[in-house]
């Protein structure tokens, strides 16, 4: 790994040792590798010792060689840097998104980030996933903060992730942060939003071309998706299941006549942008909606809009077929918006060149055209062949291997939460195989938290563990949602699989996405963190991960358990077998028994290290809720 952004950090360190004003600055204890509860600390102490402590691997550290191997070894911990290293620094009882007296933020920022990366490596985690880094926009704004996928910038970071007090600019600050995380061989990877960007976009001003245009600027406000009747949405999934993307049904003509038609020239006047038509009438940014499927009812995405990705004239309009299942009369070259796909394409080798990040995470890849997705990957591996790339994609399909990707999001947190879709998903890949990783999580920032699904933290903290310990076993990358091992169960975003009652309770004035907020490190919502079981796992799956991400055909079968609620899967390879048996009800115990060919052996499972016995074929197991058991086996169950 590079480590040449050394000064970034040791300035960061000489800026600390500047005197401070001095006030009240509350950390977590678990920041410090304590348990929980809160410290009074001097910030500029604080920060340096971390600092200085992380530094001392210069002399100490012995990274491994870049190469393909770190990407198979993820352990990932996802990062929204704002909230997941946000506090109530001055323990008025609320996150100020105005600097402190003595300079520094109460939302998170890259210092804080810093400081948390030995806490981070400790969980066992390796690579750290950045959610978007860049600078939101103010137009049609959400909550106090604004999206942060509403991106004003591609290649200007967001000035709340720096610290007033360093008086040094965010984009230091993350070369700061990737050279400390290189330091502690942990690897870096950054999301990029290449399929929308915010309504107020800088591009607006040099490339109006690059997006979708209303003819009436007072209608804007109203504007959503279009309106198919159900003989239509039959047809239209009908046509995309069998990947028959023909002459797909297009929206209504007065649909299509809301969008213009001719060039737009844009023209600044007192500080604003204006928009005009040829015939010199004004016009507007069309705003965005969830694009799959055609009747989704996600809220519109009022402060984002689609870049425009063709020109071809019979699609000027956003639609499913434009924007996510390509009408295959946009697959003619002749249509691709050129200049747009050429500016795309250089953003993550700058970032490369500035940054040295590891890896990206690409937004709503699902939606970009499969030719500039493959030129996106190829122009990054050019600068350096083993940089990671992962898809938000729920299959893990052979095509999406073939653009180049090394993961994708996968399906898992949209069935784990029901033990007969588990088995369900669990069959299809024995069958199929796993052609690339998937995030082993049960939770991502768009999803119900884990413990948002119960009314008892406790019955979700037994469900976190039961989910953590069967996405560790399977073909995935270990995903930690920042706050999953503090049984956060507050929403990040309500993105999927939300109830319109959720949507009445949490606007996004009160959602962490878009406006201050910060976890419950000092309690851990009244529960014990689940820290170090996290490690534990962590531990044993290294020492078979080789089996574990082995995605061939068969490697993943599921076992006959007596108790029906008593979950197993058996994972083999070269004669190597390791059982995972979980307990997926959350408030009673669960016995059964497992019949196995040979008549009696001695097996010590992994995660308590307690002996247990076959005896005449068969393991008797008692599983508390949620509880989770470990076995390498000598032979394979029959």
């Amino acid at each position: 790994m590079q480590t040449t952004h050394l000064e970034s950090l040791l300035l960061v360190l000489e800026k600390l040792h500047e005197p401070l004003n001095g006030t009240i600055y509350r950390v977590p204890s678990l920041w410090s590798g304590k348990s929980t509860g809160v410290e009074e600390v001097n910030p500029a102490t604080y920060f340096s010792r971390i600092i200085a402590g992380i530094l001392e691997n210069r002399h100490t550290a012995s990274a491994p060689p870049d190469g393909e191997g770190w990407k198979n070894r993820a352990v990932v911990y996802n990062l929204f840097i704002r909230l997941t290293a946000a506090f109530d620094h001055n323990g008025d009882g609320t996150i100020s998104t105005e600097p402190l007296e003595n300079g520094f933020r109460e939302t998170g920022t890259l210092l804080k980030a810093i400081a948390l990366l030995p806490y981070i490596k400790n969980l066992g985690a390796n690579t750290l996933y950045l959610l978007p880094v860049t600078e939101p926009g103010s137009i049609n704004k959400k909550g106090s903060l604004g999206s942060p996928y509403a991106v004003k910038d591609p290649r200007k970071l967001d000035p709340m992730l720096a610290e007033p007090a360093l008086g040094l600019p965010a984009e230091l600050l993350l070369k700061a942060f990737v050279e400390a995380a290189h330091l502690l061989d942990m690897h870096v990877v950054l999301e990029f939003v290449f399929r929308t960007a915010s309504v107020d976009s800088n591009w607006i001003k040099t490339h109006p071309e690059w997006f979708y245009w209303l003819r009436d600027k007072d209608a804007a406000s109203n504007f959503g998706r279009p309106h198919f009747d159900s003989d239509t949405l039959h047809r239209i999934h009908e046509l995309v299941e069998n990947h028959e993307m023909q002459n797909l049904p297009a929206p209504g003509e007065e649909y299509r006549n809301q969008f213009v038609a001719g060039p737009v020239t844009i023209r600044e006047a007192d500080g604003e942008l204006h928009a005009y038509q040829e015939n010199g009438a004004d016009c507007t940014v069309a705003s965005a909606f969830s694009d799959w499927p055609p009747d989704d009812q996600q809220p519109a995405w009022s402060d984002v809009t689609y870049l425009k990705m063709h020109n071809e004239k019979a699609f000027n309009y956003i639609a499913y077929n434009t924007i996510r299942m390509y009408d295959r009369a946009l697959e003619n070259p002749a249509t691709f918006n050129t200049s747009l796909w050429e500016e795309l394409v250089s953003i993550i080798p700058d970032f490369q060149d500035e940054f040295h990040i590891d890896g990206a995470m690409i937004d709503m890849g699902h939606a970009l055209p499969s030719l500039l997705k493959q030129t996106i990957v190829q122009k990054a591996r050019e600068k350096r062949p083993d940089f990671a790339f992962w898809d938000e994609n729920f299959d893990p399909a052979p095509s999406v291997r073939a653009e180049g990707f090394d993961a994708v999001f996968g399906s898992l947190p949209f069935v784990i939460h029901d033990i007969v879709f588990i088995r369900g998903l669990l069959n299809h890949l024995n069958r199929t195989g796993v052609a690339l990783p998937f995030f082993g999580t049960g939770e991502n920032h768009n999803t119900p938290r884990v413990c948002f699904r119960y009314p008892r933290l406790e019955a979700g903290r037994n469900f976190s563990t039961f989910i953590f310990t069967l996405s560790a076993i399977l073909p995935t990358l270990p995903f930690l949602h920042s706050g999953m091992e503090l049984c956060e169960w507050y929403p990040v975003n309500l993105g999927l699989n939300f109830r319109d009652e959720d949507r009445a309770l949490y606007p996004p004035e009160k959602l962490p996405l878009f406006s201050a907020f910060s976890y419950d490190w000092a309690e851990s919502n009244g529960l014990q963190p689940l820290n170090g079981y996290i490690r534990k796992v962590l531990d044993i799956r290294a020492h078979y991960l080789e089996l574990l991400l082995s995605g061939e055909k068969g490697s993943i079968t599921i076992p006959y358990v007596s108790e029906p609620e008593l979950f197993a899967v058996m994972r083999t390879l070269k004669g190597r077998s390791l059982l995972f048996i979980g307990n997926s009800n959350l408030y009673e115990e669960r016995s059964g028994w497992l019949e196995f060919t040979m008549q009696e052996a001695s097996l010590t499972e992994l995660i308590s290290e307690t002996a247990f016995l076959i005896h005449e074929h068969r393991l008797e197991i008692h599983c508390k809720p949620g509880e989770c058991l470990l076995f390498e086996l000598p032979a394979e169950p029959c």
